[in-house]
C-alpha cells in the first residue's frame, strides 16, 4: 500500500471508478474466465462460482466489468528487504524498505459483493464531459499541476499554473487516461456520474483494487514475478522513456513498450478479469484514507481503510514508474 502521489508526481495520477454490483445480472452475463494457477503455489484464493462476469457501457461510453465476490491475500508475500533486492537495479535500494513498508502484514480479505469497475481509466474525452455539464474547475486550475517543460538541462518535470489536466505538457487525445486530477477531483467526478445516471458510483476501496488488480493471481504482478515483463500489460518507464530522459536509465526496464508518456488506454494485455492498465499508465485513486498500520488492524470483511488521516490511498504504477503496484 502506499500513501498518494504528492504534487511533484500528480501527472501520473488518474481515476477509476467502481458501482455497486448489486445492480449486476442480465442475460447477457458471460461466466468467469478460468485462472491459470501455479501447480507449485499452494495458496489459495476463491471467488464466488456463482457470479458472472459481464461488461456494460454507460452513458459517457465508459466499459464496466462485473467482479465477482470472494477472497484473496492482501499485501506482499514478500519481506521489504525482499523487495529492495529484487528492484536494485531499478531504483535506489534504500528507499524500497521504507517505500513498501506498510503492506505487511499480509492478510486474508474477502470481498463479499460483486461490483462493477471501470474496464479502463477515465479518459481525457470522458473527464470533458464532466467538466463541460458542470463548468467544474479542477485543484490544479485553480493553483497549480505538474507538466513536462523545457528547462535549463532539457526537458524536466516542473510544477506551474499552466499544467493541468488540460495540459500537460505532452500530447493527449480523448483517449488517454485523464491525469492531473485530485482525489478531490475524482470524488466530484464520481457524484456527477451518479447523479446522472441514477446509480452510485465512487472510487474502489483498496481492498477491491487490489483484489481486481490481482484477478486470481499471487504473484508480485498479474503477469508473474518478472519487473521486465511489465512492458506485455502495461506502460512502465521502459527504453522508451529511457531515451527520451536519459537520467532516468537507472530506474527502467529493458523492455520496450513503445510510449514515452501516457499511452491511449486499453493498448495493453488486460489481466484474467478482462480489466486494462492495471500496472502501468497512470496511478489511480482509491477511496481509503491512508494508515502506515491498517494491515495490522483491519477487518477480514470488506476492509474501507482508517476512518481519518492526512491522506488518501492510490494504487497501481504509471509511465514513468517501475514496481509492485
Amino acid at each position: 500500500m502506499t500513501a498518494l502521489l504528492t504534487f511533484a508526481t500528480a501527472i501520473l495520477l488518474g481515476i477509476w471508478t467502481e458501482f455497486d454490483g448489486a445492480e449486476a445480472g442480465d442475460a447477457n452475463s458471460q461466466p468467469v474466465p478460468n485462472q491459470k494457477r501455479d501447480p507449485n503455489n499452494t495458496e489459495t484464493d476463491t471467488r464466488d462460482s456463482g457470479q458472472s462476469q459481464k461488461l456494460v457501457t454507460n452513458s459517457i461510453g465508459m466499459k464496466l466489468t462485473l467482479i465477482p465476490a470472494g477472497e484473496f491475500m492482501m499485501g506482499s508475500k514478500e519481506s521489504p528487504e525482499e523487495l529492495r533486492n529484487a528492484f536494485k537495479d531499478y531504483a535506489d535500494p534504500c528507499l524500497w524498505v521504507d517505500h513498501f513498508g506498510d503492506q505487511y502484514p499480509r492478510h486474508r480479505v474477502r470481498i463479499t459483493k460483486p461490483f462493477y469497475l471501470g474496464t479502463h481509466h477515465v479518459t481525457v474525452g470522458q473527464f470533458r464531459k464532466f467538466v463541460e455539464d458542470t463548468a467544474y474547475k479542477t485543484d490544479a486550475e485553480q493553483s497549480y499541476g505538474v507538466g513536462v517543460a523545457i528547462g535549463p538541462g532539457g526537458e524536466e518535470f516542473t510544477a506551474g499554473r499552466q499544467f493541468n489536466w488540460r495540459n500537460t505538457g505532452f500530447a493527449q487525445t480523448d483517449e488517454h487516461p485523464v491525469v492531473n486530477v485530485s482525489w478531490n477531483d475524482a470524488t466530484e467526478f464520481c457524484r456527477w456520474l451518479s447523479r446522472k445516471e441514477g446509480k452510485t458510483y465512487r472510487l474502489p476501496t483498496e481492498a477491491q483494487w487490489e483484489y481486481a488488480c490481482r484477478a486470481g493471481t499471487t504473484t508480485r504482478f498479474y503477469n508473474g514475478e518478472d519487473p521486465e515483463k511489465l512492458a506485455q500489460v502495461g506502460n512502465v518507464l521502459d527504453a522508451t522513456c529511457k531515451a527520451r530522459f536519459p537520467h532516468l536509465e537507472d530506474s527502467a526496464i529493458h523492455g520496450v513498450d513503445g510510449y514515452v508518456f501516457t499511452s491511449p488506454v486499453g493498448r495493453f494485455r488486460p489481466n484474467a478479469f478482462g480489466l486494462y492498465d492495471m500496472h502501468g499508465n497512470a496511478a489511480q485513486w482509491c477511496s481509503d484514507w491512508y494508515g502506515a498500520k491498517y494491515y495490522e488492524a483491519s477487518p477480514a470483511d470488506d476492509p474501507s481503510g482508517p476512518n481519518s488521516a492526512k491522506s488518501r490511498v492510490c494504487r497501481g504504477s504509471s509511465w514513468g514508474a517501475v514496481g509492485p503496484s
